[in-house]
């Protein structure tokens, strides 16, 4: 049986909270899970204790038994220190499509355009006088 360790939903409607469970990987998201390890309310101030609250008992034991936590619970796992950081490479993030390249290409020829135009007039009143 494969095993994730994964967020749940809960809450209304634009108001998560999630419930940290350990559940069968082929089980839905909000469905059947075998224990529940701990919460998640993003609501909450980053600062805030009450923001992941998990039982890192309960947790260790599971990683232990072969649960791969999902990337978000990687990530908070990471923060509580019950795993090394992992390295997260992203050579391409950040770097503009192509058109945002063309318009930035076009915005700098104005620009250029328009800072010579000056010494241009400047160069040539200089000389007819």
């Amino acid at each position: 049986m494969a095993m994730k360790i994964r967020l749940a939903r809960g809450g209304t409607k634009k108001r998560p909270f999630y419930s940290i469970v350990a559940a069968d990987s082929r089980m839905p998201r909000d469905g059947r899970f075998i224990e529940k390890l701990g919460t998640y309310n993003p609501l909450l101030a980053k600062d805030s204790e009450d923001r992941v609250k998990m039982n890192m008992e309960r947790v260790t034991w599971w990683l232990g038994q072969g649960a791969q936590p999902t990337d978000r619970v990687a990530r908070m796992l990471e923060a509580a220190g019950a795993r090394p950081k992992a390295v997260r490479a992203n050579p391409k993030k950040g770097e503009p499509h192509e058109q945002a390249k063309k318009r930035a290409e076009a915005r700098a020829a104005r620009a250029a355009a328009a800072a010579a135009a000056p010494a241009a007039e400047a160069a040539a009143e200089a000389s007819g006088e």
